[in-house]
């Protein structure tokens, strides 16, 4: 079991910036993906940045140059660091972390925080 927690969201104007944090706590050393995901009204759920269990990082088109995924040596916490904040990053921004135990996978979700890019 892991337990996800995100935080971080809040109103900003057009090109401001913004920093989004994940604790993470349970079963870490069966995390093999953690990833930052958002949901806008009336879209679906999409992948914005993610890192792998060997700190390998991919990065959806829309974002990059902008945004930037990390975390913490202990894998406890994960940031995305949001820069150049344009009025269609506004969305619901969900952590994942995903395990990988016994050759199964489940995903752990945090419970999403609001970004809003005011124009």
């Amino acid at each position: 079991q892991v337990q996800v927690l995100d935080s971080g969201g809040a109103v900003v104007q057009d090109g401001g910036s913004l920093r989004l944090s994940c604790v993470m706590s349970g079963d870490i050393l069966s995390i093999n993906f953690m990833g930052w995901y958002r949901q806008a009204p009336g879209k679906q759920r999409e992948l914005v940045a993610g890192i792998t269990g060997d700190g390998s990082v991919n990065y959806a088109d829309f974002v990059k140059g902008r945004f930037t995924i990390s975390r913490t040596n202990t894998k406890t916490t994960m940031y995305l660091q949001m820069s150049s904040l344009q009025p269609d990053d506004t969305a619901v921004y969900f952590c994942k972390a995903r395990t990988l135990s016994w050759g199964f996978t489940r995903d752990y979700w945090g419970q999403g925080t609001q970004v809003t890019v005011s124009s």
